[in-house]
């Protein structure tokens, strides 16, 4: 899965000069919460985000009302915005997963997207990644969901493998983790369409020294 799959291509851009009022009426009218700052050639200068724009109390304490209307009104998107040094950006071909690590270690909520030659050409957000987590997991389709607990061992998952395709059953999502709170195990998630929960309870619970801790029907 690539970074390149899951981005909002052609995302909104806005130049350095706007005044930061017009690029808070954008966010809101799109329903967004990041807006990459280009220049020219659309290279990244900078990037705003909701709470760039949020005024921070200590600024407003000796303002009347006109005075914050005209504060407001006069600052421009680069006296807000986040500079392209302190941005955090990832390549189209970048994976999926690496991104999400970028994100979780630098605690941001989206990556732009450059190419080489650091142009724009799309942005990554949390929202982005959770579909890719559902496309993974194939959450979208009707199926069973089934997770089995295993020993972090070689064979394992072939076991598993090989009695879903002795029985013809097909794979339309999975995915696999450490098991929480059960040291040297993991637990894998498997999405299993066209069988009733019946039937992938009895046959996958017969699987020597694995466990099935969760089994339910998805629509």
């Amino acid at each position: 899965m690539f970074v390149k799959d899951y981005m909002t291509r052609h995302p909104i851009m806005v130049a350095p000069e706007m005044r930061a009022t017009e690029a808070q009426k954008i966010m809101s009218e799109n329903k967004i919460r990041h807006l990459p700052v280009v220049g020219e050639g659309k290279r990244l200068v900078g990037l705003v985000t909701r709470q760039r724009l949020a005024l921070k109390p200590d600024a407003m304490a000796s303002l009347n009302v006109w005075e914050i209307t005209r504060f407001l009104a006069n600052m421009s998107v680069r006296q807000v915005m986040l500079a392209a040094k302190q941005v955090h950006t990832i390549g189209p071909d970048n994976t999926v997963e690496r991104a999400a690590r970028l994100m979780a270690e630098q605690k941001v909520s989206c990556l732009p997207v450059l190419d080489g030659d650091g142009v724009v050409v799309g942005i990554l957000s949390e929202v982005d990644l959770l579909r890719a987590i559902q496309d993974m997991l194939g959450m979208t389709a009707e199926g069973v969901r089934v997770t089995m607990q295993m020993p972090d061992e070689k064979g394992q998952f072939a076991r598993l493998a090989t009695t879903l395709a002795e029985h013809g059953w097909g794979i339309m999502g999975i995915g696999s983790y450490p098991a929480p709170r059960r040291a040297g195990y993991y637990q894998i998630v498997v999405k299993i369409p066209q069988v009733t929960v019946e039937q992938v309870r009895e046959v996958l619970s017969q699987i020597p020294g694995q466990e099935m801790v969760d089994i339910r029907t998805v629509v």
